[in-house]
């Protein structure tokens, strides 16, 4: 299939660019949020393509699959007639702001359908008339990312949130400041350094930077679950995190990783596993083989295309 559309998040536009179909990118040329096309530390593969947006309409699609708010808000001054009459597909990346039950979704259309990207964002918004369905996370870790011999990594914990110092108590600002003051902990993440952090690790990085931390502490109070969290546990570093939105339906609470709505447990668990290295592993081990299965790439792979090929099938 051709496929348009748009560059929102990039870590999971590569794992969208995995699929089997041509990826059709709109730019301008300041590179706005939502335009930037190929932008990015990534090495693009072929069936991503950019396209001007002055040049969008005459572009022929099978399908327009909408990433953000405004995408849709302003798709008919951006789209030509026949895109906006092939299958339309919304993909919504975060849980209702407005409200956590009561926030209309803006599409409320029965002939397009909105996929969610955990299931708990499936539930809080309330969809409208919009057929919904939900394809989890996949990303796309090598196999030989690790961490490293015992007795080699950091004795640090990691955190990563972009723009944790204007996104406040909901991505867990006072959190991180609190806890941080208890434990040893880095921040990674655009506009990191506002916190004292490390600044932004490049996406292709990532992985291999957080593979030596001891645990990896999810702060965060409200939000979709974040693919650096995935990747964490995919890599094998325990997850410790609030027990909200999706985590707790991921994480089974000091098996695979560790989850509690009291920070002070948290405290405990993250000098727990400071103390202890081998229950790290453990922990470590068993979050990295639920990943593995969960967040693989060829899972996302296969349910993104079962979802596309049954609604163009259902609209053509």
């Amino acid at each position: 299939m051709r496929i348009l559309t748009w560059h929102v998040h990039g870590t999971y536009l590569w794992s969208l660019a995995h699929l089997p179909h041509d990826l059709y990118l709109p730019t301008k040329p300041d590179r706005p949020p939502g335009y930037g096309g190929r932008a990015g530390a990534r090495d693009w593969p072929a069936n991503v393509q950019e396209v001007p947006v002055e040049q969008l309409p005459a572009l022929d699609v099978d399908l327009v699959l909408y990433q953000s708010h405004a995408q849709w808000a302003e798709r008919e001054q951006v789209l030509g007639p026949s895109q906006l009459l092939v299958p339309q597909v919304f993909l919504e990346h975060d849980p209702p702001r407005a409200s956590p039950t009561d926030t209309p979704h803006p599409v409320d259309d029965p002939d397009v359908l909105v996929v969610h990207v955990t299931p708990f964002n499936r539930l809080m918004w309330d969809n409208g008339r919009s057929p919904t369905a939900v394809v989890e996370h996949g990303v796309d870790v090598p196999d030989d990312i690790a961490p490293p011999a015992l007795g080699e990594g950091l004795l640090r914990g990691i955190v990563v949130v972009n723009d944790l110092a204007t996104r406040g108590r909901r991505l867990g600002a006072d959190i991180y400041e609190a806890v941080r003051h208890e434990v040893p902990l880095d921040l990674v993440g655009m506009g990191s350094e506002h916190l004292g952090g490390r600044g932004e690790v490049p996406p292709p990085k990532l992985p291999t930077f957080l593979a030596p931390y001891r645990f990896y502490f999810h702060p965060v109070r409200y939000t979709s679950l974040g693919l650096a969290l995935c990747e964490a546990m995919a890599v094998g570093v325990p997850i410790v995190g609030l027990a909200t939105t999706e985590l707790p339906s991921i994480v089974t609470h000091g098996v695979d990783g560790f989850v509690s709505n009291d920070v002070d447990e948290l405290v405990e668990i993250m000098r727990g596993l400071l103390d202890d290295e081998v229950l790290a592993r453990r922990v470590g081990a068993a979050g990295r083989a639920l990943a593995r299965e969960r967040f693989s790439i060829d899972r996302f792979v296969r349910d993104w295309d079962r979802v596309l090929t049954d609604w163009v099938a259902q609209h053509t």
